[in-house]
């Protein structure tokens, strides 16, 4: 499990396939990393990956055909800057949301305006993504925790404020990139219950 709280942004070194699949290596960049054990799980933009491999600069992880068909590290460019996260310990404080590391669609980067200090920032999204929304509700791009201010029929809003900005890679994000998106997982369990109906 995770928080949402981005603890570092490395980059995308190299992807090397690797029968029919694919293995990333992944620069740390200012992730803290020491202590770093095989088998640890690590968010990279929202996808929870296991790491096989790693030195002091850099970590590999395997990603199959089904995270690479899902998500967006199938078409990340060599370089393309990422946000990491190691996987939360039961004593950290939970400062964002509970994030799962699977994600549920892809979105995209629709429109970025100014609001004072911050930055007002538009997703589109899938339908499949939006009926679990809900205005000042949690949702986790790209491994980022953050608040709903606005949902409609198209896609949602969100503030960034200029911490978050600078260091997350939103930085050098811009309109029509692609963004891992996953839901607040509160609301895939609502929606579970009242599918089957509360049982006493």
């Amino acid at each position: 499990m995770f928080t949402g709280l981005i603890e570092g942004v490395g980059r995308l070194a190299a992807r090397d396939s690797r029968g029919g699949d694919a293995r990333l290596r992944i620069e740390v960049g200012s992730l803290p990393f020491t202590q770093v054990a095989l088998g640890e799980s690590v968010a990279v933009n929202g996808v929870c990956l296991t790491v096989v491999a790693f030195d002091a600069a850099s970590f590999e992880v395997d990603v199959s055909n089904e995270t690479l068909a899902l998500t967006t590290l199938g078409r990340l460019p060599p370089g393309a800057a990422l946000n990491l996260e190691r996987a939360m310990r039961p004593s950290d404080r939970l400062g964002g949301h509970l994030v799962s590391g699977h994600v549920d669609g892809v979105g995209e980067v629709a429109t970025i305006r100014e609001d004072a200090r911050a930055q007002r920032w538009r997703f589109a999204a899938p339908a499949a993504v939006l009926r679990y929304l809900a205005k000042k509700g949690s949702i986790c791009v790209d491994g980022v925790s953050l608040t709903v201010n606005e949902v409609d029929a198209s896609g949602f809003e969100v503030a960034l404020i200029p911490h978050t900005v600078a260091h997350t890679a939103f930085s050098q994000s811009g309109v029509g990139d692609a963004v891992n998106l996953e839901v607040d997982l509160v609301a895939r369990y609502v929606e579970r219950l009242l599918g089957q109906g509360v049982q006493q």
